[in-house]
């Protein structure tokens, strides 16, 4: 079961811009593995929006395609353009999740199995939810930063199944169970987190992005 709070939201506005992008460049977008976690209806909606006729998609969604007025062709180009997936880029899904629960850490104390981590100095740190089973790689460990209530936590420790751990610093004491964290996209400091992820699992980042859509509850916004 997905832990409460790890959910993405695709943005429709994005993916329609992405969609003009990709036309103007000549590029076919792929809406193969559910639209690469974004979900092919989504895709679907922005490419008709733009007024783009033709996509990519799985033999087994040829039909849905058809039906919605688009013809199915080859993928040409890097369509990482039409889902700001691009290096660089801000990309049109926002994953994010919430903290479970808060604890002290005290200077020599191990996190998560085998501890990977130990602290350096006495700080708090912050169960999120989500871990490898949600899409969250476990070379993510001890290798990036989330967003905590606007400020970038390092998650520290292994990454379990279904959770991983922040070091909110020796102020964490303030953050509560259910505070926001935003994990990548958005409008905050994580919002091209994507780069360091791709960095640390050598994934693309349109990979890290399809796994955790296809894990996770999904929903579309403007």
């Amino acid at each position: 079961m997905t832990p409460a709070g790890l959910s993405v939201e695709v943005s429709d506005g994005a993916l329609v811009t992405g969609a003009r992008a990709a036309a103007a460049a000549g590029i076919v977008v792929d809406l193969r593995r559910d639209a690469w976690g974004h979900g092919i209806d989504a895709g679907v909606r922005a490419l008709l929006a733009a007024g783009v006729d033709r996509a990519c998609v799985e033999p087994a969604d040829a039909p849905r395609l058809r039906a919605a007025g688009l013809h199915g062709v080859a993928p040409h180009g890097d369509s990482a353009v039409f889902y700001g997936l691009s290096a660089g880029a801000d990309p049109a899904m926002h994953a994010s999740s919430c903290i479970l629960s808060t604890k002290p850490l005290r200077a020599g104390e191990g996190v998560s199995y085998g501890y990977t981590h130990r602290a350096a100095a006495d700080t708090w740190i912050g169960l999120v939810a989500g871990g490898y089973g949600q899409g969250v790689a476990r070379a993510l460990g001890n290798r990036i930063s989330v967003c905590v209530e606007g400020r970038m936590c390092p998650v520290v420790g292994r990454i379990a199944m279904d959770v991983c751990v922040v070091d909110l610093g020796p102020d964490g004491s303030s953050v509560v169970p259910g505070a926001p964290v935003s994990l990548f996209g958005g409008d905050g400091p994580a919002r091209r987190s994507l780069d360091s992820w791709a960095e640390a699992t050598g994934w693309t980042r349109a990979e890290l992005a399809g796994v955790i859509g296809a894990c996770v509850p999904r929903r579309s916004v403007a």
